[in-house]
Order: C-alpha cells, then structure tokens, then sequence
C-alpha cells in the first residue's frame, strides 16, 4: 500500500515537471515570435522612411518643393 502511495505521488511530481516544462518552451516560442514579428515591424518602417524620403527628394528636384519645405517635409519624416 505504502509502495503505490510513492508511486502515485512521484507520478505527480514528474507530470507537474513535464507541465512547467511543456509551459516555458511555450513562452519560449512565443517571446521569439515576438520578437520576429518586432523585427518585421522596424524593418518596414525603415523602408518607409527611405522611400518617403526619396519621394521628397524627387519632388526638391523636379522644383515643386521649395528648400523651405523640402527641410521640414524630411525634419517631418525624421521624427517619426
């Protein structure tokens, strides 16, 4: 009796082992997904910000913007 009492009760222990186990590998791939995701995000507005900037710099050349507002059209695009 006292023998399958221990077995029971080292059964639960290593199934909660395999649960917090099972859990951390899990926030594990979560935080790098995360991550990734972040990464993307970034990315794209580093594009962004290159093609806006050299949309402006088109319109400086062709003489459409002025110096004036070609400066605070790229302080614009800087800050964001």
């Amino acid at each position: 009796m006292l023998t399958n009492l221990i077995f029971i009760l080292i059964a639960f222990i290593l199934l909660f082992v395999l649960y917090l186990a099972v859990k951390a590998i899990t926030r594990g791939v979560e935080a790098k997904n995360d991550l990734k995701s972040e990464n993307e995000i970034s990315e794209d507005n580093s594009s962004n910000l290159s093609s806006e900037i050299i949309k402006i710099k088109k319109l400086y050349d062709e003489g459409i913007l002025s110096d004036e507002e070609y400066k605070k059209a790229k302080d614009k695009i800087l800050k964001k």
